[in-house]
């Protein structure tokens, strides 16, 4: 048993793309296949997915459970990966969501390597908020603080950050791992999923 498992947090409705975005293929694959193969290759075998659709999870394949606390958005899909955790007698989670096809080894990598004794470990980003809280480390002991801060009213994935220790990681850090621009990058909509296409293939060029 790893001390870290992974976690594709597979439990959003999919609302604006209209089908299963996981399911969505780029390059040939299903982008839930790249999440795992890059959490498998930064923790091992231990991967999990947080689904709230039976269908969903048999069509994804792994180990699942759905989220627990109802009305919380992706910060439940968390919560349900570290009580999964918990179970396993991990000391965290490393969760990243289900449709970030670029995400990459050397970033997850980086990010168990700087999990050593903190709470939650975040990348840092050039997105509006700054950092990457769907692409992050967080530790069993987030499970209390993040139903205190639901119980408040307060579902923001950051909405429990105060109340323990989190590590960023700097921009110029997350940088030597791969394109900030595109790493990031997820599937909204199925023009997400044809502008990611045309940049795969752009790589692979």
């Amino acid at each position: 048993m790893s001390i870290i498992t992974g976690a594709v947090i597979a439990g959003g409705a999919s609302s604006r793309y209209g089908s299963p975005k996981a399911l969505a293929e780029i390059g040939g694959a299903r982008v839930v296949d790249r999440v795992i193969g890059a959490l498998r290759a930064a923790v091992g075998d231990d991967v999990c997915a947080i689904v709230n659709d039976d269908s969903l999870a048999r069509a994804i394949g792994l180990p699942w459970r759905a989220d627990t606390l109802h009305d919380a958005g992706a910060l439940a899909g968390v919560h349900a990966a570290l009580l999964w955790a918990r179970e396993q007698e991990c000391a965290g989670v490393l969760a990243v969501a289900c449709d970030m096809p670029f995400i990459n080894e050397a970033l997850l990598r980086e990010i168990v390597r700087s999990a050593d004794g903190a709470d939650v470990v975040v990348p840092e980003s050039e997105g509006r908020r700054g950092i990457e809280p769907l692409c992050a480390y967080y530790a069993v002991r987030c499970i209390g603080p993040i139903e205190d801060a639901i119980a408040r009213g307060d579902a923001r994935m950051i909405g429990f950050h105060d109340d323990v220790d989190v590590v960023r990681i700097p921009l110029e850090r997350v940088r030597q791992c791969g394109d900030v621009t595109v790493m990031f990058r997820n599937l909204n909509t199925p023009e997400d999923r044809d502008i990611a296409d045309r940049l795969l293939a752009a790589k692979s060029a």
